[in-house]
């Protein structure tokens, strides 16, 4: 389906203290986010100040250039490269006589066109009414747009109208909601951990290539686009690895720079399925020139979620674009990989499993040669690294690697010391 691409002007402030190249990252990555909420950037304009101007954010003189241009470019919507507070957007509303938003409220509009489940509708409506509940005043203008546009997908244009009483009962209805979800997650989480499968989960800038890894690891149908938050709602799926244990994989929404806290507090439950995981894959897309940026924002996260102290692997991607050479940033273990390769797809299978062998107690056994099912357990549930037969003692001789807090090893101890 063609969409109808608005007309946008994009606007940013460098501040004096701030580079003047994370400024220009931060609104080419404004213009792609503006393309995949469908909309096409037909002007851009800047201004540097020592802080954004309290009341329009910026300066009077910029917001009477910015009326002309919106009148030469034919703009139809104008969005900010920061979060307005709700007196700047009244009044530049106001003053321009046209639809503005800002970047919180563009990447809402992303999540809400993005949720495929009912846990991530829910979340993003949650997040919306959040943001949007102390910027009702003044928003006649921009809600009564016909046909919608960029910035109006989710509760809907009549939902936003009604007043801030019906608004906080909606917002309840949504927690309670999800508090039920969440409850149901937690037993699945449980029944997960009982059957004490390794967790694995991907992490990740958004669009760094994570759903295309883990659909040519898992050989699955993962919804894969090189757009900016092509997944929003968590996929896991099972993975052999080398040596034939199995690993359960799970990707996640990707973060970004200044990811809206609207955002982090709705989708909190889910991003704490990172916490569950036993080793984290934090994918980095090489070939981006930001990409050291992309790397701290994932870290920082991480440590907001109290999962830093997981053991990670670094999986620096799309090795086939990288211009020129490339210096990993030297946060622990680390791969350099095009995830449409397959020897390179072979060379990360065998560094999680070196990664997950750190992790694991060595272990060996002697098992006779009737005691099929237990050489079948052994490589599904840990990593054998050798396996000999013994013709004369009709035994074999196993050695490998298991989690120490599994079932299996704790079996294995057993009958080690009768």
């Amino acid at each position: 389906m063609k969409i109808n691409q608005e007309s946008v002007l994009l606007v940013g402030v460098r501040l004096k203290k701030a580079k003047e190249e994370d400024f220009l990252y931060r609104m080419e990555e404004l213009e792609a986010l503006t393309k995949t909420a469908g909309g096409s950037v037909k002007a851009q304009m800047f201004q540097s100040l020592d802080h954004p101007h309290s009341a329009t954010y910026i300066g009077r003189g910029k917001v009477d250039e910015l009326k002309s241009l919106i009148e030469e470019k034919e703009i139809d919507l104008v969005i900010f490269n920061d979060e307005l507070s709700p007196s700047q957007l009244r009044n530049l509303t106001n003053q321009l006589d046209m639809p503005v938003i800002d970047r919180t409220q563009l990447i809402l509009d992303i999540f809400a066109k993005r949720a495929r489940s009912r846990e991530g509708k829910l979340q993003v409506e949650l997040a919306q009414l959040s943001y949007l509940l102390p910027r009702l005043r003044g928003q006649g203008h921009v809600l009564s747009r016909l046909g919608g546009g960029i910035g109006t997908r989710g509760p809907g244009e009549t939902q936003l109208e009604i007043d801030q009483r019906h608004i906080r009962s909606r917002m309840d209805e949504l927690r309670n909601q999800l508090a039920q979800i969440v409850s149901h997650r937690e037993r699945y989480r449980d029944r997960r951990k009982k059957n004490q499968a390794f967790q694995i989960s991907l992490v990740g800038y958004t669009n760094a290539g994570k759903s295309t890894l883990l659909h040519k690891l898992s050989d699955s149908d993962v919804y894969v686009e090189d757009q900016l938050f092509a997944t929003l709602d968590p996929t896991t799926k099972k993975l052999k690895l080398p040596s034939g244990i199995e690993v359960l994989m799970t990707d996640t929404v990707g973060f970004i720079q200044q990811l809206p806290t609207t955002l982090i507090a709705a989708f909190r439950s889910t991003l704490e399925e990172v916490k569950e995981a036993d080793l984290i894959l934090h994918v980095v897309d090489a070939a981006n020139p930001d990409f050291i940026n992309h790397e701290k924002t994932v870290i920082k996260l991480l440590e907001d979620l109290d999962a830093h102290q997981i053991p990670s692997l670094t999986v620096y991607n799309k090795r086939d674009q990288i211009k020129g050479d490339f210096f990993a940033s030297g946060h622990g273990p680390s791969t350099l990989i095009s995830a449409y390769n397959d020897s390179d797809l072979e060379k990360l299978r065998d560094k999680i499993e070196t990664v997950m062998e750190e992790q694991f107690s060595p272990y060996i056994i002697y098992l006779d040669a009737y005691e099929g099912k237990w050489l079948h357990r052994l490589k599904g549930e840990t990593i054998v690294t050798e396996q000999t037969f013994n013709e004369s003692s009709e035994q074999y001789a196993v050695r490998g690697y298991a989690p120490a807090d599994s079932a299996i090893y704790h079996e294995l101890q057993k009958r080690k010391d009768t």
